[in-house]
């Protein structure tokens, strides 16, 4: 659209195909040139017919003739649904996908089955003749105890080969020796760390997947297994709602939009700043987290955000004022990979060894610069900040054993052999916090205690 309004296309008309799956395509070999990756894996999510995938799926059609057949591989991830009835799996809708991929132009490559079930032979081999794919390439994908074990399988399954066979590329040993020991320790039971997650979307965890996995990487690292419960914040709105928080060694709050639940989310950031329990914030847990340090340091309940309270008379969230006089939300949104200054010697800086960081952000509101004195002197630290020093991105509070937040998103960037630096660190603290339901390590033996 932007290009048509610049003049690009001289005044004609634009359609699907081929402006859309054009820029779709160039898209595409950007990221390739920029990477410099020997395989960009590129994934078309949905259902192979869903109107919104229609373009997508046109451009990768054509990416095979624009950078050749032997440099593309479709690979189609299909499930195999079971009839207790019958006792069996049936293979009817893998059939009509890969019919309706081949309808568009798209023949499959390879086919990986996914099933709560084992997938017998005869099934490898139907799939095999109705579908015109290499009974090699019909790979067998069953649920297992972590995702983690996945790449085991594929790796097992001979998937790694067929790539580098059907892309002509030089083969190179593949050394997951540190892959598996790491899903061996996610299969091994360990003490458990009592992590609170305090949110308005609890009821489909999935909204927080990121947020759960990166949490699962850093309890890993401290070799404890995550015991995570879910709180919806809107339950701690109401009075003995703190019960809900009695076992909980570390507090977490993690994005969202809208006030629905906010009043439960200040509420959890008051119980552990209180009670000393390690809190990590994310987007909207700062903003959270800095409505109530505010109300505590200016002694008002009126302090909070101008999107929950356009009339508070302590707007210590806003707008910035460039972005006030914009319509749409999109307008306002802070999007996209940003740098950020962090504090000498502060807890941050000392989680990730370094001063100058770059985290992926999402959101509109920001820290109202005006409140940043009364808040300072009252013990909050701006542990990072943008490289201008007009935005807040990390506060933290010195007098407290763990309570940071940040204004992005970093379970975006943790990894099940790289946990990142905040989470690592959070749990580090939570798990030496003893509560109700967390127990102490057991000694390994009598003589110890002696």
């Amino acid at each position: 659209i932007a290009k048509e309004r610049r003049g690009d296309f001289l005044g004609g008309t634009i359609q699907v195909v081929p402006h859309v799956t054009t820029e779709i395509k160039e898209r595409f070999k950007r990221l390739a040139q920029k990477s410099k990756a020997d395989v960009v894996l590129i994934e078309v999510g949905g259902t192979v017919g869903d109107i919104e995938g229609q373009p997508f799926l046109e451009a990768i059609r054509q990416m095979r003739n624009d950078v050749g057949r032997d440099n593309v591989l479709y690979v189609h991830v299909t499930l195999l649904p079971y009839l207790s009835s019958t006792q069996e799996l049936k293979t009817k809708p893998t059939q009509h996908s890969v019919n309706e991929l081949r309808r568009i132009g798209i023949q499959p490559d390879i086919i990986l089955c996914r099933s709560d079930f084992p997938i017998p032979d005869s099934i490898r081999d139907k799939i095999s003749l109705f579908c015109d794919v290499e009974r090699q390439a019909v790979i067998p994908l069953p649920t297992v105890p972590t995702i983690y074990e996945i790449p085991l399988l594929l790796e097992e399954a001979g998937l790694g080969q067929l790539i580098v066979k059907k892309l002509g590329l030089k083969a190179r040993r593949a050394n997951l020796s540190q892959w598996r020991e790491l899903v061996e320790r996610l299969k091994t039971p360990h003490e458990p760390v009592n992590i609170a997650l305090v949110g308005k979307y609890v009821e489909l965890t999935d909204s927080y997947f990121s947020v759960r996995e990166a949490l699962r990487h850093a309890a890993l690292y401290h070799n404890r297994e995550l015991n995570l419960f879910w709180v919806q914040s809107e339950d701690l709105e109401k009075n003995g709602s703190d019960n809900l928080l009695r076992s909980a060694q570390g507090i977490i709050v993690p994005g969202g939009f809208g006030i629905r639940g906010i009043e439960g989310m200040v509420r959890a950031a008051n119980y552990a700043r209180t009670n000393e329990i390690p809190y990590l914030g994310l987007c909207l847990g700062l903003q959270v987290m800095v409505i109530e340090f505010a109300r505590y340091a200016l002694n008002s309940p009126e302090p909070n955000s101008t999107e929950f309270d356009p009339k508070t008379p302590h707007p210590v969230i806003d707008l910035l004022p460039e972005q006030k006089d914009l319509e749409n939300k999109g307008g306002t949104m802070r999007l996209g990979n940003y740098p950020c200054q962090l504090l000498p010697d502060s807890r941050v800086a000392r989680a990730y060894g370094q001063s100058l960081i770059y985290e992926r952000h999402r959101h509109r509101f920001e820290f109202n610069n005006q409140f940043r004195t009364p808040l300072h002197e009252a013990g909050m630290i701006y542990s990072g900040l943008s490289p201008d020093n007009k935005l807040v991105e990390i506060c933290e509070l010195g007098d407290h054993p763990w309570m940071v937040s940040c204004q992005f998103h970093p379970e975006f960037g943790s990894r099940p052999n790289r946990p990142h630096p905040l989470f690592r660190d959070f749990i580090g603290v939570a798990k030496d916090v003893l509560r109700e339901g967390a127990q102490p390590p057991l000694p390994l033996s009598p003589e110890s205690e002696d």
